[in-house]
């Protein structure tokens, strides 16, 4: 190892680095930044001297990385983040005089589960702070969930989210898991519903369905349930989040299905029904997933504590 060498590398240029590698958009790193473009621009030069590679090429979509950027790309963002974590683990913090807004995404199913307990216990022990909450949804057309949730990780990943909630246990070793508890799907339906009387395979494929989907696709695990029956149901709506799922259910013939704890939340405030699938539906571990190198963070860490202990409530 040269020391010397390494004496005179410059951390800034390998946020830089980071940060272009996030944006492929030199104004947006700028701006993010506090820097002005032309001091971006003398950056650049000096990180692609340093690193002996041109690593962003202007195009029409952006700075584009090399190969060798490609190829950096990962270590750089594993150098970054354990700095931050290094530097966030000095600061001091206190719950309950803390000023911090953290941002928490999640499958909103799990977003309505969580939120009454977490908002009644910041208002208890941590009243200063902050919490903004998104919605996470999975690529459509995927059985792979780690395809499914990439995006997510990205997310994760770039500092865009603290803390994810997910159905699934990354296997990649530079997150943190905690399991908060298992999650399986049933049907809601209205009161007097005639599939709650009837709860075959049959009327499960011939009633009219709402499906959630972030991007209008048809196509769920229900589906592929039924399809291994030889069946086939008509999705009529398909909306964005179950909360407006269970608002269409409420005021329709439609059926639907819904993460259990969601369902037994929603139930009483829309008048619904809730009905066991005649399909077995697998159930899945939900997540608290953050960073390792997060976990260095006081914050961070008390986060990641309060969301498991909330939803074990």
């Amino acid at each position: 190892m040269n020391i010397a060498h390494l004496a005179r590398a410059d951390l800034n240029l390998l946020i830089l680095f980071d940060r272009l590698f996030e944006e492929r958009n030199a104004s947006k790193v700028a701006a993010s930044l506090s820097l002005s473009p032309s001091a971006i621009s003398h950056a650049l030069r000096r990180l692609r001297s340093t690193l002996n590679d041109p690593l962003f090429l202007p195009s029409p979509k952006g700075m584009m990385p090399t190969e060798r950027a490609l190829a950096l790309a990962p270590a750089i963002r594993d150098i970054v983040e354990r700095v931050a974590g290094v530097v966030a683990s000095a600061e001091t913090f206190e719950p309950a005089t803390s000023r911090r807004r953290f941002r928490i995404g999640a499958p909103d199913g799990a977003v309505s589960v969580l939120v009454p307990a977490l908002v009644r216990t910041l208002e208890e022990s941590a009243p200063g702070i902050d919490v903004s909450l998104l919605q996470l949804l999975p690529a459509s057309r995927t059985g792979d969930a780690d395809q499914a949730w990439r995006e997510s990780l990205a997310s994760l990943d770039a500092g865009r989210i603290d803390l994810a909630i997910l159905p699934f246990r990354p296997a990649q070793d530079r997150f943190h898991v905690a399991r908060l508890y298992a999650e399986d799907f049933l049907f809601l339906v209205r009161r007097g519903h005639p599939f709650a009387a009837k709860q075959t395979l049959g009327a499960l494929a011939d009633f009219r369905h709402v499906l959630v989907s972030a991007t209008g696709d048809t196509k769920g695990f229900v589906d592929a349930k039924l399809a291994d029956h030889g069946l086939t149901r008509r999705v009529a709506l398909t909306v964005p989040s179950f909360l407006m799922a269970a608002a269409a259910i409420a005021s329709s013939d439609l059926i639907g299905a819904v993460p259990r704890r969601f369902a037994c939340d929603v139930a009483m405030v829309f008048n619904l029904e809730l009905v066991e699938s005649p399909i077995p539906f697998v159930s899945a571990d939900l997540q608290a997933i953050v960073l390792k190198a997060a976990m260095l963070d006081r914050g961070i860490a008390w986060l990641t504590d309060i969301v498991s202990a909330v939803s074990a409530a």
